[in-house]
């Protein structure tokens, strides 16, 4: 998949398309229905598919504190639509000049001057420019005067209820991770590179590995058995802690990190996908480092146990 880094990179070569545009985080069921309908579109016309997203999001850069939490860092937004099949993903750099331009004019700039689309598909309840009243009826309305169609996507539903990254981030925050996966397609993950942390985890004899999460909050909070997969490792059964790390560091952002329960692996530098498949319990502060250095040892053996109960020693678990 081609990966257009903002507006000013579109080249002749990049009209004209088929294309869609939202948020995609979490690249979810419903997502993915969006993605279908866009490559049936992009077949039928015998043209590439793109799809459009933003960064930061748009809540993010308007009140980046109350914004919702990230399901999904952009590179494995990026991933995701590869593996559905899109042919390019057209990254707009979301600032104050895309802020106040209108909906009509985002839609001649965007979608007309700079991708000459055919066809655009857009979710029922997307809405874009300063005014928001760009949808699909408004994009339908302009197909005619600018020579493309369009068509919405219907809601997509799982047990009765809208699948969408409010769903799942709620799921997530309760621990259901079988709820997630199903509204997913697949068990939720973290990936990213693991880099120098305080050493503090092997100073207590429990050495961590610490993610880069690529987002200023994540939509888990506490500690988790999982498995560990990269850097040679495959499925490795593994406790983690998302939080602040209330008891050592004072930050706001969210960190990652994750203790591989057999062997002593070597991972700095390395890219880590990890699997989470049950949380043991909520963040705490300790009133002492000895006081976290005795529940780590607790974490330790929780996850050790579940994970055991729950698979085989490979790490192949099942959820639950």
């Amino acid at each position: 998949m081609e990966l257009i880094r903002g507006l000013h990179n579109l080249a002749p070569s990049h009209r004209p398309c088929v294309a869609t545009i939202g948020a995609f985080d979490g690249v979810h069921l419903g997502h993915q229905a969006v993605i279908r309908q866009l490559q049936a579109k992009a077949a039928e016309f015998a043209l590439p598919s793109t799809v459009i997203v933003f960064e930061p999001l748009p809540r993010e850069y308007l009140a980046p504190l109350d914004a919702p939490a990230r399901i999904m860092s952009f590179r494995e937004k990026f991933l995701a639509l590869a593996d559905l099949g899109v042919d390019r993903l057209l990254r707009i750099h979301f600032n104050e000049d895309l802020r106040s331009t209108s909906a009509q004019a985002f839609l001649e700039r965007i979608f007309v001057r700079g991708l000459g689309v055919r066809y655009i598909v857009l979710g029922d309840d997307f809405r874009f420019g300063n005014d928001r009243e760009g949808d699909i009826k408004l994009i339908q309305q302009q197909g005619l005067r600018y020579g493309y169609e369009a068509g919405s996507t219907e809601t997509f539903e799982l047990g009765g209820e809208r699948v969408s990254s409010t769903r799942i981030r709620k799921a997530l925050a309760d621990g259901d991770f079988t709820l997630a996966e199903r509204l997913l397609s697949r068990p939720y993950r973290i990936s990213g590179k693991v880099v120098y942390g305080r050493q503090l985890g092997r100073e207590l004899g429990f050495p961590t590995a610490n993610m880069e999460l690529h987002r200023l909050r994540s939509p888990l909070s506490g500690v988790y058995a999982v498995t560990v997969s990269g850097a040679g490792l495959e499925d490795a059964p593994a406790v983690a802690n998302v939080g602040t790390r209330p008891t050592v560091n004072d930050s706001i952002r969210a960190n990652l990190e994750v203790h591989v329960l057999e062997g002593k692996p070597q991972l700095y530098g390395k890219h880590l996908q990890v699997t989470f498949l049950h949380k043991l319990r909520e963040e705490e502060k300790f009133d002492s480092v000895q006081e976290l250095q005795q529940q780590i040892a607790r974490d330790v053996a929780a996850a050790g146990n579940w994970l055991a109960e729950h698979g085989n020693r490979s790490g192949k678990v099942r959820t639950g």
